[in-house]
């Protein structure tokens, strides 16, 4: 029998609607400052245009976790949809062929 254990790590933190929604004008006129908060709080920052929002600045470390996250959240709706299609093989296909491989 196998056991799978993930290691769950935190999720980023969400937006701050207070102070982390600000307009393209202060942005330009802060930037500095808009990256350090971004980098400490590990908050993203939405930056408004016209009163809407268009762009998050997000820490980069954050965003790595984010999309390691996406591609393994995409890696499971894959398996699954291989599942419901019938593209399965046994236990015993499977571990002869990792074997083969690693003997390769």
């Amino acid at each position: 029998m196998y056991t799978i254990s993930y290691k769950r790590e935190s999720h980023m933190k969400r937006i701050d609607l207070n102070t982390g929604v600000i307009p393209l004008s202060e942005f330009r006129a802060n930037a500095t400052q808009c990256v350090a908060q971004v980098r400490e709080t590990r908050r993203p920052m939405v930056i408004t245009q016209h009163g809407k929002s268009a762009s998050v600045l997000m820490d980069v470390g954050e965003y790595e976790k984010l999309m390691a996250s996406l591609e393994l959240l995409q890696d499971v709706q894959t398996a699954e949809s291989q599942i419901d299609q019938g593209l399965t093989i046994s236990h015993t296909q499977a571990k002869k062929r990792l074997l083969a491989r690693v003997r390769a």
